[in-house]
């Protein structure tokens, strides 16, 4: 897992610090009753894009959640109320695929709501924003407070199935990795297959800093996720051979991962970012974060989500280097050269 601090990018969210090793475990969020209805966020890193056409992705949870609670009456309708903190812009450029999702987990978990009035109200300490999972988070903390308003006793793999249901209003075919991740906690190697998708939670041996940092910029996952298939359909050649280094990357990331080897990680996580690149999925927003952040000593950093606007990640191995990179990232960079 990992151990974060967020940076304050102007119009972005506040830089956070955080560290791989340190986030929420698996059955951890049901350990204290104020905990059951959370959903956590996540950064993906490794796998963007390339985990919806079905090979492994490394992603991790933020210990920053959303929060939900629901409330079942007489009446008919929906009324929700959005607490979270979030970037200008998001709400409201989210709204009517929030709308929906809330619509798809009710439907899911059996409240028809011409015949049952639903109050609903998210708040929470994760900021949303691009990249960082807020969707799923607020998908499967409100499956969570709709069964504890049901008097149900529903197992993490229901909770992760309506929070799955939920992503469809926000993605249209969702990959699955941020529910999963928000359901479950800590660090996961995530996989899409013709059935279920496979998942393994990571215990790591050593925890390590990290920082990331918003662009402020809010992007639509589904639009931005199907301008990459038809990519990939105009062009099946260039596709798989991207497809082909991204197999051999993330590989290499599991095993430096999973063996603490830092130096490793980093430059695969630098090398996954111009992958990213190439897909054409950054933006010239992210390679600035991204660039100011290796000047900063960060030896790896790489976007993480949608991309074309959210989140980047650096990781800063040791508290001082991971406070000097957050600082660093608090004044908006230049724009990147091309």
């Amino acid at each position: 897992m990992l151990s974060s601090k967020q940076a304050d990018v102007g119009i972005s969210c506040k830089p956070t610090t955080t560290a791989l090793g340190e986030m929420p475990e698996a059955g951890d969020k049901r350990k204290a009753e104020d905990d059951k209805h959370k959903g956590f966020g996540k950064l993906i890193l490794f796998g963007e894009h390339f985990v919806v056409y079905k090979v492994p992705a490394l992603v991790a949870a933020v210990s920053d959640y959303t929060a939900c609670s629901v409330k079942l009456s007489a009446g008919a309708g929906v009324t929700t109320v959005d607490d979270r903190p979030a970037v200008p812009g998001y709400k409201v450029e989210k709204k009517d695929e929030g709308d929906q999702a809330t619509a798809l987990v009710l439907k899911h978990m059996g409240v028809d709501t011409e015949k049952q009035a639903v109050e609903v109200k998210f708040g929470g300490n994760l900021t949303a924003v691009s990249g960082i999972g807020a969707s799923a988070a607020a998908c499967v903390s409100l499956a969570r407070a709709v069964a504890e308003a049901q008097g149900k006793e529903l197992t993490e793999e229901e909770i992760n199935a309506a929070g799955y249901e939920g992503e469809k209003g926000y993605h249209g075919t969702p990959s699955g990795i941020d529910n999963t991740a928000a359901t479950y906690g800590g660090c996961l190697r995530f996989q899409r297959t013709d059935g279920d998708p496979k998942f393994t939670t990571k215990k790591l041996k050593q925890s390590v800093e990290i920082v990331y940092a918003s662009t402020g910029i809010t992007a639509s996952t589904s639009k931005v996720v199907g301008d990459v298939r038809a990519k990939k359909e105009a062009d099946e050649a260039w596709f798989g051979a991207l497809l082909a280094k991204y197999e051999a990357l993330v590989a290499k990331g599991e095993a430096a991962l999973d063996g603490a080897d830092w130096p490793a990680l980093a430059v695969l996580l630098n090398e996954n970012h111009a992958l990213c690149q190439e897909l054409t999925v950054s933006c010239k927003e992210l390679d600035s974060l991204v660039d100011a952040a290796r000047a900063a000593g960060a030896p790896g950093a790489k976007m993480s989500g949608t991309g074309r606007g959210g989140l980047m990640l650096a990781l800063t191995p040791g508290a001082a280097l991971q406070d000097k990179v957050a600082e660093a990232l608090k004044v908006p960079p230049p724009s990147p050269s091309y």
